[in-house]
């Protein structure tokens, strides 16, 4: 494997007939006071020991301190950041209150050159948008997964329905 990768959960619902992703704010300095292509799915880095799909929920975990939810994940494929990063998705279908979210945390210098280390959130807020919303506010190489979801869904099969009672 060569290169950075990271993997990460989209997680979705559908609310009134619209597909509402859950996508957090990345936190630091140079995210503050930015919203349009400042924001990103739930995700992080992993190693050549670690499956992408564990690194995925490790990482919604860690970013978002919660369990990830029960359910089948939908492999959204790769897609490879301006910055040379491959970023590999799965979308899970659930509602999660983002009230409860903790963040995880990073350290860097800041400001730079300052010898300072501080602390920063890696999410400093996540919220439900719907898929077009999230056009805008998701960094441009993740944009693609939105399109795939939106796919999958559009040609996926409504579920069975239950037959009569008689």
């Amino acid at each position: 494997m060569s290169g950075k990768r990271s993997a990460g959960l989209l997680l979705f619902r559908i609310s009134e007939g619209d597909t509402e992703v859950l996508i957090g704010h990345m936190g630091g300095p140079f995210w503050a006071g930015r919203d349009a292509g400042a924001w990103s799915i739930p995700k992080g880095e992993y190693g050549p020991e670690e499956e992408a799909e564990a690194a995925a929920r490790r990482e919604f975990t860690e970013e978002l301190g919660l369990p990830v939810p029960d359910g089948e994940p939908i492999a959204l494929g790769e897609s490879r950041q301006s910055g040379g990063k491959t970023v590999t998705a799965w979308a899970l279908e659930a509602d999660l209150d983002t009230g409860r979210a903790v963040f995880g945390t990073f350290s860097m210098e800041w400001p730079r050159g300052s010898g300072v280390l501080r602390e920063f959130p890696e999410l400093d807020r996540v919220a439900w948008c719907t898929t077009r919303s999230a056009q805008g506010l998701l960094v441009t190489g993740q944009r693609v997964f939105l399109d795939r979801l939106d796919a999958h869904l559009r040609d996926s099969p409504p579920p069975p329905s239950s037959p009569p009672v008689p």
